[in-house]
């Protein structure tokens, strides 16, 4: 028997989670059955998505069980194997996060080609987060030539690749990140111009400033004040992909609605939600566009790391008082 320890939800938060919502147990794992592989998981992710799976309420993915394990995106290593599928040493990408091993059938798990990249990106610009970008600027938010393009949280691991994406392509970007080291990292990767949230007292006024003319897309990671003033910099027949809203994620009480949503109406504005689940289709176009920007120097990307399961709660709860630079990574092995 192999032992590991894993991460399971102790408690539902009411506000922003705690370390006493999570408690680290040990399990021990059985040897692969036929069809079945063990693997090592040697990364896993924490994402703000996390947060609306903690509460007991019906939504697009099934809230986590007390009691047990949470679960979210893993890559590892495949390190006893009882499928001709898959053999020793194979990299697998899963859905079996928050814990060190698993031992399930090989269909359960897919298998890893790197293509030069760090296996870790899978779980971020080269994986959901990316995709999420890529999905929620070309198809919802429908970029055209000459398009402004206004992305919120822009230096987490979805904004950033929203923000390259659209320079890629020859945009103009302004992306609003919190604090002076998140607005250099945008500067660094030519975000045209810059808002840092925590230094403005008036957001409506600092995107006005930064776009006199208004913006034609929305990317939305926050909701809030920043929705607020997209809306009122936005020119006719904008577009708003709604891909998050952090800033209501840990509300104990509903937070107000936008106050000049009635703008949707004159300005015949287009504001959609979406999940990246319903375009995995575009997963093939987007690795090969992705490769094409990596090779050309156009497409960079920052993580940060915290390393051993038993600080995995640390690295989630610190997604929401924007702790990560690029994508949280929880590095296992």
């Amino acid at each position: 028997m192999t032992t590991v320890r894993e991460i399971r939800l102790k408690s539902r938060p009411r506000g922003v989670p705690t370390a006493d919502n999570f408690e680290l147990a040990s399990v021990d794992l059985p040897p692969p059955g036929e069809g079945e592989v063990q693997v090592k998981n040697l990364w896993m992710t924490v994402d703000p998505y996390m947060r609306g799976r903690m509460n007991d309420v019906k939504s697009y993915a099934p809230p986590f069980a007390l009691g047990k394990v949470m679960d979210g995106g893993a890559i590892g290593e495949v390190v006893a194997s009882n499928s001709p599928a898959l053999k020793v040493g194979d990299l697998v990408q899963s859905g079996f996060g928050w814990r060190e091993g698993f031992t399930t059938g090989a269909d359960k798990v897919q298998k890893l080609d790197p293509r030069g990249l760090p296996p870790q990106a899978f779980l971020g610009a080269a994986g959901m987060p990316g995709l999420t970008a890529y999905a929620g600027l070309l198809r919802i938010a429908a970029l055209k030539d000459g398009d402004v393009v206004f992305v919120s949280g822009a230096a987490g691991a979805v904004g950033s690749m929203v923000a390259q994406i659209a320079k890629a392509k020859g945009h103009t970007v302004i992306g609003s990140a919190g604090g002076a080291q998140k607005a250099a990292f945008l500067k660094e990767i030519g975000v045209d111009h810059v808002i840092d949230y925590k230094a403005e007292k008036d957001l409506s006024a600092a995107l006005a400033a930064a776009a006199p003319d208004g913006i034609d897309v929305y990317f939305d990671n926050v909701g809030g004040e920043h929705l607020e003033a997209a809306l009122n910099s936005a020119r006719l027949f904008a577009r708003f992909a709604i891909c998050g809203m952090i800033s209501m994620y840990n509300a104990v009480e509903p937070p107000p609605g936008p106050r000049n949503l009635a703008q949707l109406i004159g300005k015949n504005i287009r504001m959609e939600g979406f999940i990246v689940s319903h375009h995995f289709d575009m997963m093939p176009k987007y690795v090969e566009d992705l490769s094409g920007w990596v090779k050309a120097g156009k497409v960079t990307w920052k993580e940060t790391v915290v390393e051993g399961i038993e600080k995995a709660p640390d690295a989630f709860i610190g997604l929401f008082s924007g702790e990560n630079l690029g994508k949280m990574l929880v590095k296992l092995a």
